[in-house]
């Protein structure tokens, strides 16, 4: 198979290879050693490969490798522009038992929460990010996390957050509130947003 063909195959699979998919596609592990060698491939993580130079998106990225993350944090709160501040890494949330060495690449930047099970599936929808359908929570279930996580956070960026989902008309409070119930943080945002939605 020479370049041409390599590069055609890569493009029929979103950019991006496992070593298993090149070796159905007939190549030896000596073969990809060695294209990986002559810097035709390159190892995004291990047992991935992309083409050399190819400026796969880390939307693409994120959506081949963690299908199963979902866009949580400060990446979510970017993307629902709750928040004006590019994130530095994709805040991912996973379940508690995926192997921690999957996160283990130099780009993209990826920092995981580990969640339990019964917590994982909360709140989650999909957006259309960089041409890929991409799972991200919703902004109910965002903010439940800023409470969670507010000792981790910077305060402009919590006070932002809120203020811009109290702000906004297409908030769901019903769902808020079951959210902030199972998430257990009920007593802690039920203040502040009391005050916040009746000002």
């Amino acid at each position: 198979m020479n370049y041409t063909d390599l590069k055609k195959l890569f493009n029929k699979n979103s950019g991006i290879l496992k070593a298993s998919d090149l070796i159905n596609f007939g190549f030896t592990r000596y073969e990809i050693h060695k294209l990986h060698n002559q810097n035709k491939i390159e190892r995004v993580k291990n047992g991935y490969y992309k083409l050399e130079n190819d400026n796969q998106s880390d939307a693409g990225m994120i959506s081949i490798l963690y299908p199963a993350g979902i866009l949580c944090m400060n990446t979510a709160l970017f993307y629902y522009e709750y928040s004006d501040r590019t994130p530095l890494s994709w805040h991912i949330a996973v379940n508690k038992d995926i192997s921690k060495s999957k996160f283990k690449l130099n780009y993209p930047k990826i920092k995981p929460y580990y969640l339990e099970p019964n917590i994982l599936n909360i709140g989650i929808t999909t957006m259309l990010i960089g041409g890929y359908n991409l799972k991200i929570y919703d902004k109910e279930r965002v903010i439940c996390d800023c409470f969670k996580y507010k000792n981790k956070m910077d305060s402009e960026t919590f006070n932002k957050a809120i203020n811009a989902y109290v702000n906004d008309d297409k908030k769901n409070i019903a769902n808020l509130i079951d959210y902030a119930k199972k998430l257990r943080v009920y007593r802690k945002m039920s203040g502040i947003m009391e005050v916040l939605l009746n000002a």
